[in-house]
């Protein structure tokens, strides 16, 4: 399942998300969206779990959740259009 991770502290990096979400089970990849512009993260990436019962666990225990001073948004990602 791909998750969205909304409100991040531009400090987060990918292996910081990486390590939060392993706790919840297997990830299969982290990816931080970052301005081509200004090399600095958007403050928000898009993670992929494969086992979708740990997915909806980690977004159901993260959602809401404090980290780096910013109260965490996790949800199911939407596909593109």
């Amino acid at each position: 399942m791909n998750i969205y991770i909304g409100n991040l502290n531009y400090r987060v990096r990918e292996s910081d998300l990486q390590q939060i979400l392993e706790e919840y089970g297997t990830v299969d990849s982290v990816k931080l969206i970052i301005d081509r512009d200004t090399r600095r993260s958007k403050g928000f990436a898009f993670a992929e779990l494969p086992n979708e019962n740990e997915a909806k666990n980690a977004i159901e225990e993260l959602n809401g959740a404090e980290y780096e001073g910013r109260q965490m948004v996790v949800k199911e990602a939407t596909p593109r259009r």
